[in-house]
């Protein structure tokens, strides 16, 4: 229970949370749990020790009952469980899915809340009017056979070029294990295909994006980029080494160099000029999730989301099985009948696939997340919503797909980090927000992280790897409103080229693409 306490109490005063008046549950606040006869003064004793971030019964429940948190049914009790009992996973049977049918469809009005004007950063305003908050070269590739070959380069251009062009930021190869073997034409494929094309259209590569071909190739560079989407024309952006013109590895080094430079001209040209918030392209996710992430981080997010949604930004939430459970509230707080029968779509056609590969949306929890206190998919979904704020929402992509509109979208994902990632690198976001209880060195080369750590002890111990520390409203020392209103300031300021901590230890993870289509 949150009262009003000081620092040096909470060393020693037993708290926990409760997140709804009707929530038969509770988890533990305090860092390194409490011990079995701990005493909550006037309500109950722990009959067992409760690590930090598990559930404690509020009341006895008899085998069967529902358990309740976030006033939603996240489980059933196997066996009887006493007032002030660990509630473990072992406890929990969760309730199958939500039927696709019957759903609320834009029956909740989104609250009210007035435009927020004024509001700028500088980034780089490109042709095609989006905008960029890093100024990168990239070079994209349309098969695995030559990412040692571009990885050698970029290293070469690296140390050897990007010094000579201090408006450049850096350069990314767009390395992966798709473009061959593989059913290029099979149903799907299209998913992989669409996403490294959009990738490479991402508003922080200026329109200077390069591709590196090995020539006999299933995605061959104009399948990949046709001419109506990049200038490949007279393979100006496109270096292809089976080329005879190329004799031996430095000679295809030094092709990929002499155009990289050429780009790199290009775009050491641009400045950052005054851009309004209306053109952050934002996408919130959130991994190595405990039980504190809707307590702490994703409502935090989520507020800092209907912030950006009032300025005319764009937010993009994801992870279908982690928003799978419920649907039910999306379907609702969409816009219109067309985007709740998107969501809809989204959803049956991952339960399709899914049920396809054997398993179902409870393969998602990890060993962390329960370690955490997470005991099943239902109760980690409603912690993952909450990123997505209030607001009505306006629209929904496919996997892959790129954005043509503003506002607050559904793109469908995995939940994988990797995945989810660089679906919303594809769909054009130039900002990125993730939140962790756990911790996960998560990073992406081509948009700054903002990195949001749910709990105090995880902000304490990654000091250097967190940029906001959500776990002081489990403390009382921020409110939800705080910590969502610093986390909009600070997107402005990274957006305006403040480095995070992940930038600036230069950690970023691979492109994971995804696939569903057979490899052949």
């Amino acid at each position: 229970m949150m009262n009003d306490i000081t620092l040096q109490e909470l060393a020693v005063k037993p708290l926990y949370i409760r997140m709804h008046d009707n929530d038969n549950v509770a988890i533990v606040v305090n860092d390194g749990g409490l011990p079995a006869g701990t005493e909550f003064p006037g309500e109950f004793i722990l009959q067992d020790r409760v690590p930090q971030g598990h559930k404690i019964a509020l009341c006895d429940l008899r085998e069967g009952d529902a358990i309740v948190r976030y006033d939603v049914v996240i489980g059933y009790a196997v066996r009887d469980i006493a007032q002030g009992s660990w509630i473990e996973e072992s406890l929990v049977r969760m309730a199958p899915a939500r039927e696709l049918h019957g759903l609320p469809i834009a029956t909740r009005k989104a609250p009210e809340q007035a435009p927020l004007e004024g509001y700028t950063f500088q980034g780089y305003r490109n042709a095609d009017g989006s905008v960029a908050t890093r100024n990168i070269l990239a070079i994209t590739t349309t098969v695995q056979c030559v990412s040692g070959v571009v990885e050698h380069a970029v290293k070469r251009i690296k140390e050897e070029l990007l010094p000579l062009y201090p408006n450049v930021d850096d350069v990314v190869g767009l390395e992966h294990i798709y473009g061959c073997g593989v059913a290029i034409d099979a149903p799907n494929a299209d998913i992989p295909i669409r996403t490294l094309r959009n990738i490479s259209l991402n508003p922080n590569f200026g329109g200077q994006s390069m591709v590196v071909s090995l020539g006999c190739e299933k995605l061959q560079p104009q399948r990949l980029m046709p001419e109506s989407a990049i200038q490949v024309r007279n393979g100006a952006y496109i270096v292809t080494l089976q080329d005879e013109a190329h004799v031996g590895f430095e000679s295809m080094v030094q092709s990929i160099m002499d155009m990289a430079t050429l780009r790199l001209i290009a775009l050491n040209l641009r400045t950052r000029v005054t851009c309004s918030a209306a053109d952050l392209v934002v996408g919130v996710q959130c991994g190595g999730s405990d039980a504190f992430s809707g307590v702490t981080a994703n409502p935090a997010v989520g507020y800092a989301t209907d912030l950006l949604v009032r300025a005319g930004a764009t937010v993009m939430f994801s992870e279908t099985t982690e928003v799978r459970d419920g649907i039910d509230q999306l379907t609702a707080r969409a816009i219109n009948e067309e985007v709740a029968n998107g969501m809809i779509r989204e959803m049956a056609w991952y339960d399709d696939y899914l049920q396809k590969g054997g398993v179902d949306r409870s393969a998602n929890t990890t060993p962390g997340n329960k370690k955490g206190g997470l005991a099943n998919i239902t109760e980690k979904a409603m912690g993952s919503i909450v990123k997505s704020g209030s607001s009505a929402i306006s629209g929904v992509l496919s996997p892959g797909d790129k954005l043509t509109q503003k506002g607050l979208i559904y793109a469908a994902t995995p939940a994988s980090d990797f995945i989810c990632g660089t679906l919303q690198l594809a769909a054009g976001m130039n900002l990125h927000i993730f939140t962790t209880g756990r911790g996960t060195p998560y990073g992406l080369a081509a948009v700054p992280v903002i990195k949001v750590a749910t709990r105090d002890d995880l902000a304490r111990r990654w000091h250097d790897l967190m940029d906001v520390n959500a776990g002081r409203i489990a403390t009382g020392e921020a409110t939800i409103a705080d910590i969502g209103w610093e986390l909009f300031h600070l997107m402005l300021e990274v957006a305006s080229g403040k480095k995070t901590w992940a930038e600036h230890w230069k950690l970023h993870n691979a492109l994971a693409l995804f696939n569903p289509a057979p490899v052949t």
